[in-house]
Parts: C-alpha cells; sequence; structure tokens
C-alpha cells in the first residue's frame, strides 16, 4: 500500500490532483511516462551507470550564497516567461503563470562539475506597486510536483498575501521538470502499484530499475539537497531571507532548510507537521495507527446511516469492511476497463479517501457500496488510480518513483532488524490491526528502501533551528497523514516556534479554516505571530 504525506495541500483552494504540465527547457518527454527526462550534463550512458552496489550519499555541508564557487548560481538570471499552455489539459490554461528555469549543481560538493536544471514557477504579485517579495510554497510528497500544483490554481493565496507576494514553486530534485525519476514504464508499473504479491521482490523490481536508469542521480536526491536548492531559487528571485510555506512532507524541507541556512530564515510556515525526529519505520506507524482510527470512524458513521454496505453495527462494520478488501486477494473484482482490483489498490483507494476527512464520506461509502454490494470495483479502483497518480489514458504524470528516491536518500535505507523490528510488528499489530493485517511488511517499510543501492549518511534526528526568526507549525488535532502528536514535536524541536492548533480532522489546515488563515496571513503579510496556545475551529469543507 503505498501512501504519501500528503494528497494536496491547500484544500480549500487547491485542486486534489498535482499535474506537471509546464514545458521549459527543463528536459524533453519521455513518452512512455509522459513526463519529462532529466537534464544532467554529462548524463552517463549504460557503460558509465554505476554497478548496483551500497554507495554512501555525500554529506559535505556547503556553506551557500558565501562560497564563492556557488556564487555563480546564486546569480544567476532567471528567464520568466508564460509557461507553454498544454493543450491536453482543456480546462487548464498553464499560461496563466510564468515558468523559469533555475541552474543548480548536482553534487554541491563539487560546483564546477555536472548541474541540473530545476523547473520552477510563479504567479506574480496582484498588486506589483506594493509586493514585498517571494512565498515559496511546497505542497508535500515527496514527489508532489510544485510546478503542477501552482499551475492548477495559481491563486493559492487570496487578498493580500497573494497581492503583496509573488506566489513561487518549484519541482523538486527527482520530481516533474528537475531530473525527473521514473523507473517504470506505465505497462510494468499498472501491475507494480496493484500486485498483491508484495515484500523484498516487490521493492527489488523498483530499485533495480532505478539504479539502471538513473545511477547516477540517485546519490544526489533527497531533501538537504532539495533546500540547498531552495536556497539557491531564494538568492536568485532576489529576496535576503526566505519566506516559506510547506505543507505535509514540505514541513520537513521547511525544518531543513531552518537547519541547514538558519541566517536565511525569514517567515516560514510548516502546516501539517512531519516529526525529523522519528525515523520511518516508527512515522509508518504513528501514520497508519491514525489511519485507523479514521477508518472505524468512518466505518461506525456509515452504519448509523441508510443502505451502508457495511451493516448497521458501528462496533462491527471497520471489521467487516476489512475482510471485505482483505477478500479481495483471493477474488479481486472485475472493471469495465478490463483491469482489475485487488487488495492492495482497494486500500490505496480507502486510505486516499481518509485524507479527506468527513466531507469526503459519502463519496467514499457510495464507492464501497459498488465494489460490495455490486462486485463493481471501478470507483476504488478510480481512487488507487488517483492517489498513484496515473491519469485516464493510462500514463502516470508525476515522477511516481520519486517519493522512493527521496525517501531512500533522506536515510529510510536505515532499517530496523532482529529485536527492534519484531517490536515494531507487534506495536504495528496493536495500533492498526485493520488496516495492515494483509501485509505489514508494506506498512513498515513504506516505501521500501531495503533493497535500495545508494546507503545515505542521514538519519532522523530533532532539528533545533539556530534561527532568530520564529517559525510557525500547524497542527490538525484529527490529521491522520500528520498526526498532531508531531505538529507538538516539532514546534518543541525548532526552539523559537508557535503551535497553531485547529481542532477537526482533515489533512493540513490553512485551508480548513479561516481562523488559520487569518493568523498565517497576518504572519507572511507583517511578522504578526500567533498568540501561544491558540486554537482555531474548522468551518470549511477543505
Amino acid at each position: 500500500m503505498i501512501t504519501r504525506f500528503s494528497r494536496g495541500a491547500l484544500p480549500a483552494v487547491a485542486v486534489a490532483a498535482l499535474l506537471a504540465g509546464c514545458t521549459s527547457s527543463a528536459g524533453s518527454t519521455d513518452a512512455a511516462s509522459g513526463t519529462p527526462s532529466p537534464v544532467v550534463t554529462a548524463t552517463p550512458t549504460p557503460a558509465d551507470t554505476p554497478s548496483p552496489t551500497p554507495t554512501p550519499t555525500p554529506t559535505v555541508k556547503p556553506t551557500g550564497q558565501a562560497d564563492p564557487a556557488l556564487q555563480p548560481f546564486y546569480g544567476q538570471q532567471l528567464g520568466w516567461a508564460a509557461c507553454k499552455d498544454d493543450p491536453k489539459t482543456d480546462k487548464l490554461d498553464e499560461s496563466a503563470v510564468q515558468c523559469a528555469t533555475l541552474k543548480v549543481p548536482l553534487d554541491y560538493a563539487n560546483p564546477a562539475g555536472d548541474t541540473i536544471d530545476v523547473g520552477i514557477v510563479r504567479s506574480p504579485a496582484g498588486k506589483p506597486d506594493q509586493r514585498i517579495g517571494s512565498v515559496l510554497v511546497n505542497p508535500g510528497g515527496p514527489g508532489g510536483s510544485g510546478v503542477g500544483f501552482l499551475q492548477r490554481n495559481p491563486k493559492q493565496f487570496q487578498g493580500a498575501v497573494g497581492e503583496r507576494y509573488d506566489t513561487v514553486s518549484f519541482d523538486p530534485r527527482g520530481v516533474g521538470l528537475t531530473a525527473p525519476v521514473n523507473c517504470l514504464d506505465d505497462k510494468a508499473r499498472d501491475g507494480w502499484v496493484t500486485t498483491d504479491a508484495l515484500g523484498v521482490d516487490h521493492g527489488k523490481v523498483l530499485a533495480d530499475a532505478c539504479q539502471a536508469k538513473y545511477g547516477k542521480v540517485l546519490p544526489f536526491l533527497g531533501t538537504r539537497n532539495t533546500v540547498r536548492d531552495m536556497d539557491v531559487l531564494r538568492g536568485a528571485l532576489g529576496d535576503q531571507k526566505l519566506t516559506y510555506f510547506g505543507l505535509s512532507y514540505g514541513t520537513y524541507v521547511g525544518a531543513l532548510y531552518a537547519e541547514e541556512f538558519p541566517d536565511r530564515v525569514g517567515r516560514l510556515v510548516l502546516d501539517g507537521a512531519v516529526d525529523p525526529s522519528m525515523p520511518l519505520l516508527q512515522h509508518n506507524i504513528a501514520q497508519y495507527a491514525a489511519f485507523e482510527r479514521s477508518f472505524k470512524d468512518f466505518s461506525a458513521a456509515c452504519a448509523k446511516k441508510d443502505q451502508c454496505p457495511m451493516g448497521k453495527d458501528p462496533a462491527k462494520a471497520a471489521e467487516k469492511l476489512a475482510d471485505f478488501l482483505d477478500s479481495l486477494k483471493q477474488k479481486p473484482l472485475t472493471t469495465a476497463s478490463g483491469r482489475t482490483l485487488t487488495a492492495n489498490a482497494a486500500w490505496v483507494g480507502i486510505i486516499d479517501g481518509l485524507y479527506g476527512g468527513q466531507p469526503s464520506w459519502d463519496s467514499l461509502r457510495n464507492d464501497i457500496g459498488w465494489a460490495m454490494l455490486r462486485g463493481k470495483g471501478d470507483y476504488l479502483l478510480a481512487r488507487a488510480d488517483s492517489s498513484n497518480r496515473r491519469d485516464k489514458d493510462g500514463h502516470y504524470i508525476v515522477s511516481a518513483d520519486a517519493y522512493t528516491a527521496i525517501h531512500c536518500a533522506d536515510g529510510a535505507t536505515n532499517v530496523a532488524a532482529g529485536a527492534e523490528l519484531e517490536a515494531a510488528y507487534a506495536d504495528l499489530a496493536a495500533k492498526a490491526p485493520l488496516i495492515t493485517r494483509h501485509e505489514p511488511d508494506t506498512a513498515l517499510f513504506d516505501p521500501d528502501c531495503r533493497t535500495w543501492a545508494f546507503r545515505s549518511a542521514e538519519k532522523a534526528h530533532p532539528i533545533a533551528s539556530k534561527s532568530a526568526s520564529t517559525i510557525v507549525v500547524v497542527g490538525s488535532t484529527g490529521d491522520a497523514a500528520t498526526p498532531y502528536a508531531s505538529a507538538e514535536k516539532l514546534a518543541a524541536q525548532l526552539g523559537n516556534a508557535v503551535l497553531l492548533t485547529r481542532d477537526g480532522d482533515g489533512h493540513t489546515g490553512y485551508g480548513w479554516s479561516a481562523c488559520i488563515r487569518t493568523s498565517v496571513d497576518a504572519f507572511l503579510l507583517d511578522g504578526t505571530v500567533p498568540a501561544a496556545g491558540t486554537r482555531c475551529a474548522t468551518d470549511t469543507a477543505g
């Protein structure tokens, strides 16, 4: 089962899907996948590609703008022009925003070596005469396309924030227009994301394919290099300090930036926080435990309504649904397209439906009814396709493998073993018995980095920012994707931070609450820090 830290960032003002549509000089298009191929100078031929043996990720800590070798990157001029409109997106005009390309070193330890092109996009300030700078947005992931995110709705910020800031986003390394990692063709991926034959061999299929195609790039992916790219972008935008809005996984990006460049921290907002000190194994347990609660809440609420496919007993509804989903291993459902709804795909669709909180429950209940009562798997499979970024033509339109490649570069190759692993299995079974019993390995190793060729030096660790600037962390009490406890822990780690709380379910807070938006907007516009202990109600359907 594939889950991600984010399915969409600003639910009240943004679209659910993340589409990479802007074409620029960042690369040619791969006809099989619909995503650009990476631009890396001196791109290796198959003969140049390193053998698949564990290789440490570079850990050098560059000095950023103070390094003379990096100054040409910081001082580059961005050639903004209207993004090229994609005729395949008939309801979207990509030319409504501007695109450019940022050049950065592939390896910051060797700035004179190979470079990559970073795809960037901006929506200019509505009142340029009152412009105060740029606000950089990261929509989450890892693997979310910032370019596609902003193109889908250029007005991410309404009112004064959108009027006074240029809203800027970019595709992180491995994603979309920035050296995208797309290791499997569409046909192979169809089978890979839906199969019920999971485990180490399943992960190795992807690991081997990625190593064969992107062996030179993989060691230089990861969040630490992404934040270095962000600082180059800050310099190229002409901003002395970074103003940033990070959602879900984007909160880790922002926190790591504060660690790497504390003197460049301006106004940072981290919404739907990830706890950087928690290893991925423990994060997955906490996340699945939160989804288990949402799964049970949804099922119990369904049982209280007429025509609930799980029956009328709230105490038994969740187990009845889990039994049905697990049974698809033996008896998958057919769909009108000829594809099948497997247990794995069905669970992906269910988890995807739980991201939206209560406003999405009616739709999810209807889709489950078609599967349980009518034997038609079309709607749950469509949810799984949406989660896996598969379009109606069968193409995977975002760099689907960036999720794995970035996690593995961020230290997920440090896998527990022995007694520690056995304890993790027991903890998972106790906290998420229904949604993980069909395949506990897939929950614990999400993504599966056990056979990944590159061993990262990164490790989970608490981030204590030395920045003098206060950072605003937003947490939602019922957020299943990024549990509220993670926001509490991140705010405590950062030290100079304030926690802004939304009471309610659903992922992230800004799009769900006018109170949150008012507090965040005031902070971005004039630096007004929310009072400690501020709590906001949910008043928007997301």
